[in-house]
């Protein structure tokens, strides 16, 4: 039985995880945003994008299927870790072997050898895929704590020497590939669980039949995720597709911190509340109420001050990636939608509409990006923010009868931490006017916008506001209690 103190200190483990590590990876990236040119950032960002289409092989779906089976046993657990090895190694001579291709089909005869290197982290996540299975299964999330944050942090000190030494996009190169060793050796020091000397055919074609769905939704999803860097990889510079990629990091970072560990805990929270549909519905509701009142002020907030945002911290030779920035900013305020919508789908064995979701949204998109391509990377931009609204009426659909929970339900649910957001974020960028240099404009945003959005929330009463300090009071009262 999944209790509410075992569900709230898994979220505030993950929470922590997903902050240290977004925190320390951040502070890197100014660093070395500082000491690399956009173009390298171009390099890696293109490379990056064919390791992470080749990530969704790497769980195949089973990671998810792990998770969700109810009666998953060590069979199950070693079945799916050997299977996982010999894939992975399988992608990777592919990608070895076709690394010249697409070098020579991106026009960059120096991609070549960073491909190869850089796709051994394959290999690597495939050793510790099941782990993390293992992990979020059992909702010890305090594991990932350790192992994320020693290969972040180690991996920190990797890119900026070999940054300031002048190894250009070596740096960002061997930067990934000690974070996620560091990370996998810490995640098996750990967690106890290890492989039995045991393979059943059977067991995985099972897993196979609720895995491939995911797997194939996930791969549409993340091609599709994808495609846009793919096009402006090609058809524009790097400097291009490193604009394009800085700007989605500001934002992309606050929703690794938030979403992810939102996501992380509720899809095995839920999974194990499947047979109780009325629960399964006020869960996915609380999700998306308390994430989007986290996101607001933080979306809304970078969107106002951005250019500020980007000057002091990356530099004017960043300003271009401001635009996208703001897109991604409107794009990712809707993440919790998204999130919640799809983790109740998942966790009650509906991967067959998942699969059938993705094939739908990700049509649309590509209608969209074959539209939008040959107008410039911005407007590539927004046909993505179309995608998103798109995307979310289409993940809320079957809950409107699977759980009595419609997709206008959820926008009124979002409504009241929207307005209050937006309302912040007027007053915030209204500061600029106040002709200041950046730092000063910086601070005087953070604080006046804080101070907004608790202002309001306390005089509306906001219930999400609400539900955030009574969970405080209860774990203030719990420790009290331990005392």
């Amino acid at each position: 039985m999944v209790t509410k103190q075992n569900v709230l200190s898994n979220l505030l483990w993950r929470f922590l995880e997903r902050c240290g590590a977004q925190f320390v990876t951040l502070l890197v990236s100014i660093i070395l945003a500082r000491l690399l040119d956009p173009k390298v950032y171009g390099i890696v960002a293109l490379v990056t994008v064919i390791t992470t289409i080749l990530q969704v092989f790497v769980d195949g779906g089973f990671a998810t299927a792990l998770i969700q089976k109810k009666d998953a046993d060590e069979l199950d657990f070693s079945t799916v870790f050997y299977f996982n090895i010999i894939s992975c190694i399988f992608l990777y001579i592919i990608v070895f072997i076709l690394a010249p291709m697409i070098s020579k089909f991106y026009k960059m005869p120096d991609l070549t050898k960073v491909i190869r290197v850089i796709s051994l982290i394959i290999v690597i996540s495939g050793i510790k895929n099941v782990q993390q299975a293992y992990v979020s299964r059992n909702m010890i999330f305090k594991k990932f704590f350790f192992a994320t944050l020693g290969g972040t942090i180690g991996a920190a000190f990797v890119g900026i020497i070999l940054a300031y030494l002048g190894y250009g996009v070596w740096a960002l190169v061997f930067q990934m590939l000690f974070n996620t060793s560091v990370d996998t050796i810490i995640l098996w020091i750990t967690v106890k669980w290890r492989p039995i000397r045991a393979f059943s055919l059977e067991r995985l074609k099972r897993l196979f039949s609720f895995g491939w769905k995911m797997l194939i939704a996930n791969l549409i999803t993340t091609v599709n995720g994808q495609l846009r860097q793919l096009i402006i990889g090609r058809m524009y510079s790097s400097d291009d597709l490193a604009f394009y990629n800085r700007g989605r990091q500001f934002p992309d970072l606050i929703v690794a911190n938030i979403n992810t560990s939102i996501d992380s805990v509720l899809f095995p929270t839920l999974s194990s509340e499947q047979d109780n549909k009325s629960r399964v519905r006020e869960m996915t509701r609380q999700s998306i109420k308390v994430s989007t009142y986290v996101m607001a002020p933080l979306m809304m907030g970078l969107f106002a001050c951005a250019d500020t945002v980007v000057s002091l911290i990356l530099t004017d030779k960043w300003l271009p990636c401001v635009p996208y920035l703001r897109i991604f900013c409107i794009c990712f305020f809707f993440y919790p939608i998204h999130t919640a919508n799809l983790n109740a789908i998942k966790a009650t064995g509906r991967s067959s509409v998942l699969l059938k979701l993705e094939i739908i949204k990700d049509l649309f998109s590509v209608i969209v990006l074959l539209l939008t391509m040959h107008f410039g990377t911005l407007i590539i931009a927004y046909g993505m923010l179309i995608c998103s609204i798109f995307n979310q009426i289409i993940n809320s659909w079957p809950n409107r009868t699977a759980l009595n929970y419609t997709y206008k339900q959820q926008l009124f649910d979002i409504f009241q931490n929207g307005v209050i957001g937006l309302v912040m974020g007027i007053v915030i960028y209204s500061i600029r006017w106040l002709g200041l240099n950046n730092f000063l404009t910086l601070i005087l945003q953070i604080v006046i916008g804080a101070s907004v959005y608790i202002v309001i929330s306390i005089l509306s009463k906001n219930s999400s506001f609400c539900y955030i300090l009574s969970i405080i009071e209860l774990t203030k009262n719990r420790k009290e209690g331990k005392k």
